[in-house]
């Protein structure tokens, strides 16, 4: 075992304390991968040498210095590569560290059994898709023809399914700062019905998430949202922008989008929060210029608010919808 994928049980609202989080996962390796919100990537193959430890023992005494340094438990799977140690992390429980087999033959079992959605990256399009077609685990993906894998859903992505199921794991863990998203959330008073209040959370979240992405004079390439309700359960969608970007009208309609795409009817919400990730310098960006003039006078508007802000106050400027 040499990779751990580790989620850390942090509440929505202490998720600022990802990163000290992730600089003790850099006590045993200074090769980490952040995950926002809430996990990390971390090769322990050095550490295994260094302490003389299984990346299994080392799980245990991460979950421990994270209880008695920051109140924090955590869940962890370990594999030989980053896909199978995040598969492994869905059969994780606090206390229990859930590890892939290192031999080809232990890692096949381990699979096989397990449905084609609890690969990463396969969405619930594909796995729909293979479903229809009776590719319903691991396992029969795997003994599945590449051929058919192809027809069903396309040369280049049933070549990288057909490794997976496979237990071919060419991924590698990429050093990295947690500071590479921003997020946001929109907590209500009490579980919330009414989808014009969730409207107006979701305008107020793009708005900030918007300011401070210029503030830094970053661009995001993708958002997501995160709808939690009052069961406790929660749905999260991800979508890439069309360009990425920092302005809030663009982040608001694809907000928006999202929102309607979950097709929530009657539900109590209880918290809806926005993520804008693959946050890139502005500078290496470009915008697509249009004709129409009410979009250029929303960017001339909005860089007018930002001065504002800058020198007033967040709250000295704001959306119509949002002033009552």
């Amino acid at each position: 075992m040499t990779i751990v994928c580790v989620r850390f049980q942090l509440p929505p609202e202490c998720e600022a304390a990802l990163p000290g989080l992730l600089g003790l996962l850099e006590d045993f390796t200074p090769v980490v991968e952040a995950l926002p919100p809430d996990g990390a990537l971390a090769d322990l193959r050095g550490a295994e040498r260094y302490f003389g430890r299984g990346a299994v023992e080392l799980a245990s005494v991460i979950r421990v210095r994270a209880l008695a340094l920051h109140g924090v438990d955590c869940v962890i799977g370990a594999g030989p590569g980053p896909m199978l140690a995040r598969v492994a992390l869905r059969d994780a429980r606090p206390g229990l560290t859930c590890e892939v087999p290192g031999d080809p033959d232990g890692i096949a079992e381990f699979l096989a059994d397990r449905p084609v959605s609890a690969l990463p990256g396969v969405g619930t399009a594909t796995a729909r898709t293979l479903c229809e077609y009776g590719l319903d685990t691991l396992g029969r993906v795997a003994a599945a023809p590449l051929s058919t894998l192809q027809r069903l859903i396309g040369a280049k992505a049933a070549r990288e399914l057909h490794e997976k199921a496979n237990g071919v794991d060419r991924g590698r863990v990429v050093p990295n700062a947690v500071s590479r998203s921003l997020a946001t959330e929109r907590p209500f008073e009490r579980d919330e019905l009414d989808d014009d209040r969730h409207r107006r959370a979701l305008l107020s979240a793009a708005e900030e998430l918007g300011a401070r992405l210029r503030a830094l004079d970053k661009v995001c390439g993708t958002l997501t949202l995160t709808a939690r309700y009052a069961d406790r359960t929660s749905t999260t969608r991800t979508r890439t922008l069309k360009e990425p970007t920092a302005h809030s009208a663009a982040l608001t309609r694809t907000a928006y989008d999202m929102y309607e795409a979950l097709g929530l009817q009657r539900a109590r919400v209880r918290a809806l929060a926005l993520r804008a990730e693959s946050l890139t310098p502005a500078e290496h960006s470009s915008h697509q210029l249009t004709f129409d003039p009410t979009d250029e006078k929303l960017r001339r508007i909005e860089e007018a608010a930002d001065r504002l802000r800058a020198r007033f106050g967040a709250g000295v400027v704001m959306p119509g919808a949002l002033a009552a």
